[in-house]
């Protein structure tokens, strides 16, 4: 009989830490998770799925302007917000009710309150004051919008997680970063009808992308009437007397907008946690690190997703879940896989990815075939749209394996999932090569580029 209130304890109910619990409590654990919020974390609630719903909404307009080429006459549309929001709303509960009773389902406890660590056994219910303790402790908190407190007038700014709950549309917003989290905003904001301005201090916004992707992006953004100002910061933010906000760029700029949205990264949501009192080691940022089987330095206490900054993806925190079971439970010692990680940036066009950039592999490799296709995609033609699709597959010349594969365009996020596995596989291009094309799709690029675009020798384009 264990001499511990609970077998395991999770502190954060969102998708990794809602999975730890429930499949813990489904082996038969006793199980308790604690959510100081809502179930279903940043994903669920304030992030991937709100977002999603939003990228839809914003595309409907440039769906009723495409209708006129395929010979549709479309009457007149009005946008309301509200009814978004509410719409959105509804669905967000509807998912947490499930998570909620998945966790039910399997027994396991759930307890809505934040909770602290005390000791490497213990955990402090804020809510009510009491402390239980665990054999196991799992840390699955998640991380936060970083609010800029350094900023003059950032208390005048949203994040992500206000912009999913504005009373009203501004007129005009300025959105502060170059991460897909700035530019899928500005993305979104832009199709529903408000004046968008980006502003980031590098070169080029998504860096780490690769750069053809970027620059891909930039301009059909900056087509569609996004302004993006780069290599510049804003200074400070003012509230004007009627509610309008007056922002001072580094370059000089002066805009006057409804709202200013800070998207300039997150940061582990671990102040006040007490890991310092459980001993638990946290890195310059606040995450907490951890082995590569996500354990802390104390030997009872885990952590898992974004709480630890190692991919800061929702279904890395669940893959991480499943090998803490695996390790702890099944006595079968997994350590998650981060390596080629697809990724999908919701912008418009969306930017589907796996793999090395060309950048990244120019560095890794000794020479790379780089095979480039850029073309207009089959709907723009009665469209009119002037849009162009980019597709790339980045190969190591020595063995033929591609090692990166990178789309702009129409659903890149769903083509990249699949050639997820194709590069997890260790697919070489000759196996693209011989793939039957499926006629007529935008993804028969993928298998009939038969022909190097360029190489890359020691770093240079020859």
């Amino acid at each position: 009989m264990s001499s511990y209130d609970y077998d395991l304890f999770v502190i954060g109910g969102g998708s990794g830490g809602v999975r730890a619990a429930r499949v813990s409590a489904s082996l038969g654990k006793k199980v308790a998770i604690a959510e100081e919020y809502r179930f279903g974390g940043t994903c669920v609630i304030r992030g991937c799925v709100p977002k999603k719903l939003f990228v839809y909404a914003s595309q409907f307009h440039e769906h009723f302007e495409d209708a006129a080429g395929f010979g549709w006459e479309v009457g007149e549309s009005r946008f309301d917000w509200k009814k978004l929001v509410a719409a959105k709303d509804q669905e967000i509960n509807r998912l947490e009710g499930l998570y909620r009773k998945g966790l039910t389902n399997a027994g396991a406890e759930q307890i809505d309150s934040r909770a602290e660590l005390v000791d490497p056994h213990t955990v402090l219910i804020k809510a009510t004051g009491k402390t239980v303790t665990a054999e196991r402790i799992i840390v699955a908190v998640g991380g936060a919008p970083s609010v800029h407190g350094a900023l003059p007038g950032f208390e005048h700014c949203i994040s992500s997680n206000g912009a999913f709950h504005l009373n009203e549309l501004p007129d005009a917003i300025l959105i502060e970063g170059g991460g897909y989290i700035a530019v899928e905003f500005a993305n979104i904001f832009h199709g529903l009808g408000v004046k968008t301005t980006l502003i980031y201090r590098g070169k080029e916004i998504l860096s780490r992308f690769d750069q053809d992707m970027r620059r891909g992006l930039h301009a059909a953004m900056q087509a569609k009437g996004i302004e993006i100002l780069c290599e510049d910061v804003i200074l400070n933010v003012e509230k004007k007397a009627e509610g309008q906000l007056v922002a001072t760029t580094k370059q000089g700029k002066i805009l006057e907008v409804g709202q200013v949205m800070l998207a300039i990264g997150r940061s582990p949501n671990t102040k006040s946690l007490g890991l310092e009192q459980a001993g638990v080691a946290v890195n310059e940022r606040g995450a907490i690190i951890v082995d590569q089987y996500s354990r802390t330095n104390v030997a009872s206490i885990f952590a898992l997703g974004d709480v630890t900054d190692r991919v800061q993806l929702t279904p890395v925190a669940i893959h991480e879940a499943m090998c803490f079971i695996e390790t702890e439970y099944k006595n079968n010692p997994t350590s998650p896989d981060h390596d080629l990680i697809a990724t999908a940036v919701f912008s418009q066009p969306e930017i589907g990815t796996v793999g090395m950039s060309e950048e990244q592999a120019a560095k890794a490799f000794e020479e790379l075939e780089v095979y480039r296709a850029e073309f207009r995609p089959m709907k723009a033609t009665l469209s009119g749209r002037a849009e162009r699709m980019i597709m790339k597959l980045i190969v190591n010349a020595a063995d033929r394996k591609v090692v990166g594969a990178h789309i702009l365009g129409h659903d890149a996020g769903e083509m990249a999932q699949l050639l997820g596995i194709t590069l997890k596989a260790g697919c070489t291009k000759d196996d693209f090569d011989r793939t039957m094309a499926v006629h007529p799709t935008a993804a028969e690029e993928l298998v009939t580029m038969y022909a190097p675009t360029y190489r890359v020798r020691n770093g240079e384009r020859v």
